[in-house]
């Protein structure tokens, strides 16, 4: 069967289905072939194959190379130096994946996918009664073309530039990477020699670049920029109260990964990972500092980061200040003492104002007696006249 015959194989998988739906045994079948790949030196290949049938089928690997005296061989997991892997499981139906890495010229040639399900089919006297199928795949394996990176870079500047030679097939085009993010493409493009500008310093662009040519297969190379650690503190000032935990965190985004961390205080040596109230905790670009029961007196002061890789070193300092506990308490009882004075205030105001207001009641209750009286007086001088 030819690789990637799929109509073939669905049309195969139809009647063995059917064969299963009906309560009958039915010979393998494949649902899935390998397909044909070109790949550059010290690349790798995958390759994938699936069959069913009743009993569920056993898939083998085999190999056939290109010279003309050489013979089919089986491939098993952990041949050719170890660079055969083949992961099979055997659930509903049958699937094998064989990966090889580290690809050379000699691995060129014929990949066989063989399924069966035949009782007998590994029997040394006996012969099957049913063939092993077969599925087969091309691998051709091209030398690796030579591209050479490099970069330049000035006070402002950093122009990074790849050159292929020899390329093995056209180029239909390029794109530049920095990791999984696509930095710039050009569709259609043919030149061998190609370049990516980035503004600004060598130091902040620290990282490994691949160029990419489009041809078949896609050839990469890089070029690396390296530096050494460009070190910051995640926060310049760290806050914690007295019996607490403090924790100081540095990092280092730079290529190279640092190597080495080291912390130490101020005036003092280096810290040592798990002596008297410290844990340190570094991995890749990062290093924790834990100082465990702060203390005002020993813990306030500068710490110092240091981190190391094959460039050289670089460092960041943080400063620690650690609080009493009654700090936190400080804003409360402030705000307790203003409600304190202003209610003292008001109840002084208040104390104050009543007898005033008291005497001024009594003032306005007399005078309507007062003027009574005198009207009276009036009435009885003019009744007198007028007798």
């Amino acid at each position: 069967m030819a690789a990637g015959a799929d109509v073939p194989c669905a049309f195969l998988a139809l009647l063995v289905l059917a064969s299963l739906a009906a309560g009958g045994a039915a010979t393998a079948g494949f649902i899935k072939s390998p397909l044909s790949q070109r790949r550059l030196t010290q690349d790798s290949v995958e390759l994938h194959c699936e069959a069913i049938g009743s009993p569920i089928p056993e898939i083998q690997w085999w190999f056939e190379g290109v010279e003309p005296n050489e013979t089919s061989a089986q491939l098993w997991d952990g041949a050719w130096q170890d660079r055969v892997k083949i992961n099979a499981t055997y659930n509903l139906h049958s699937t094998s994946t064989i990966y090889i890495a580290n690809l050379t010229s000699d691995d060129s040639g014929t990949y066989e996918c063989r399924a069966s399900n035949d009782p007998d089919r590994n029997h040394l006297s006996k012969s099957p009664k049913v063939k092993w199928i077969r599925s087969q795949a091309n691998v051709l394996v091209i030398e690796r073309p030579v591209i050479m990176g490099q970069y330049i870079s000035s006070d402002d500047k950093v122009i990074l530039s790849c050159n292929m030679s020899a390329p093995h097939t056209s180029i239909k085009g390029h794109k530049w990477m920095l990791g999984d993010k696509t930095l710039k493409t050009e569709e259609g493009d043919s030149s061998a020699y190609i370049s990516y500008t980035i503004e600004g310093k060598a130091e902040d662009h620290s990282g490994v670049y691949e160029c990419i040519y489009e041809t078949n297969p896609v050839a990469k190379g890089n070029v690396s920029i390296e530096v050494h650690p460009q070190v910051v503190a995640y926060k310049k000032s760290e806050h914690g109260n007295e019996g607490d935990t403090g924790v100081l965190t540095c990092k280092s985004p730079s290529y190279p990964p640092v190597d080495t961390w080291t912390w130490f205080k101020s005036d003092q040596g280096p810290i040592v990972n798990g002596t008297g109230r410290y844990i340190i905790k570094s991995s890749g670009n990062k290093t924790e500092l834990r100082i465990l029961k702060l203390s005002i007196e020993q813990d306030t002061g500068d710490y110092h980061c240091n981190g190391t890789n094959l460039k050289g070193p670089g460092s960041a300092t943080v400063n620690l200040r650690v609080r009493s506990r009654l700090a936190a308490l400080w804003p409360f009882l402030g705000i307790v003492a203003e409600v304190l004075v202003l209610v003292t205030i008001i109840f002084i105001y208040e104390k104050r104002r009543k007898p005033d207001e008291v005497l001024d009641d009594d003032d306005g209750g007399s005078a309507p007696l007062k003027s009574n009286a005198t009207n009276h007086k009036d009435k009885n001088v003019r009744q007198r006249n007028a007798n």
